[in-house]
């Protein structure tokens, strides 16, 4: 389905003050793009953030797919999932209804791999447009809600499964967990997936160092009484070692979803607290808090794209914002 959505406008006809484009008082470069360490200052660019696209309950998952210069996100509560084009800026409805699906990734063919809250499961979006069912049942019984998911250059497929689409049905349905809260590692070659990480209270966003020697893991439990920080583990083959806490700085509110640069950065969204945190945060591969993106709403998650690789887009409440950098996706 492709559905056409005007420009700016709001589906539901709420009053929206804030338009597309450049935000208010823009000047270059951004102050809102804030430097906290030298090495982020080399990261800024001379850009500003823009608000390229609005209208939507729950933004999440954006991946950018370079062969068709487009952007793909979900609009969960809407249970649908938009597409952006670069050259114009033309929002249509990619996929309606989606599942409520979550997260998003592209794998190493170019196709659409996603976490499905209301199926409960991973599928992956074949080029003819039909949907291949990766995984939906652990161990007989069913995943709780897919929520967040990466591909590793083997083509194996990592993703979070905490429960957040069963929990009632404004992201999907209420139902009873049938697992426990997981990270799972799908092998590509026997359709197997195996526990790598068991310990967490709400496994979310994931992301590899550009080496993949490391996965960092969010574990945004505070929504349930437990911590609100990234973990970082050591990866050995299919396995995970050593994990320990990375970045924990981010109660009362928390971090979400994330992503790396060709330097290792870790970018991550943030939310859920103090209105002047809402946006993007970026720690340097050593833990240090290098760099903030500021932005009017809370961000849920985040990734590289454009066609230079080299553009922030930020999946943020009702909107999705972007910003041009001086580093790329890794």
């Amino acid at each position: 389905m492709d559905q056409a959505i005007t420009a700016g406008s709001h589906p539901f006809g709420r009053h929206d003050p804030l338009p597309l484009g450049h935000l208010p008082a823009t000047r270059y470069p951004d102050p809102r793009v804030e430097a906290l360490d030298r090495r982020f200052t080399a990261r800024q660019g001379n850009a500003g953030i823009e608000r390229i696209a609005t209208g939507f309950r729950w933004a999440e998952g954006p991946v950018y797919f370079p062969a068709g210069g487009y952007l793909l996100w979900s609009d969960i509560p809407n249970n649908r999932m938009l597409r952006w084009l670069e050259d114009d800026g033309h929002v249509s409805v990619f996929r309606s209804p989606s599942n409520f699906a979550n997260g998003n990734t592209c794998d190493r063919e170019g196709r659409l791999v996603t976490c499905e809250h209301d199926a409960r499961r991973v599928t992956r979006t074949e080029f003819d447009g039909s949907i291949t069912v990766l995984m939906d049942r652990h161990d007989g019984r069913r995943l709780n809600a897919p929520n967040d998911v990466v591909v590793a250059s083997d083509g194996a497929i990592w993703f979070t499964d905490p429960g957040y689409g069963i929990d009632g049905p404004y992201e999907g349905h209420a139902a009873e967990a049938e697992l426990s809260r997981h990270v799972y590692r799908l092998d590509p070659a026997t359709g197997k997936a195996t526990v790598v990480a068991d310990d967490f209270v709400r496994p979310n966003g994931l992301a590899f160092s550009p080496d993949e020697k490391r996965l960092y893991v969010v574990d945004s439990g505070i929504t349930h009484g437990g911590p609100a920080h990234i973990r970082v583990f050591e990866v050995d083959g299919a396995k995970l070692r050593n994990g320990r806490v990375f970045a924990e700085d981010f109660a009362p509110g928390f971090t979400d979803g994330l992503r790396t640069d060709a330097d290792g950065n870790v970018w991550c969204s943030m939310g859920w607290a103090d209105p002047g945190e809402d946006g993007v945060r970026c720690y340097a591969p050593d833990g240090d808090l290098i760099g903030k993106i500021h932005l009017p709403e809370s961000c849920a998650n985040l990734c590289f794209g454009g066609k230079k690789g080299h553009r922030l887009f930020m999946a943020a409440s009702t909107s999705v914002y972007s910003v041009f950098l001086n580093t790329t996706g890794a």
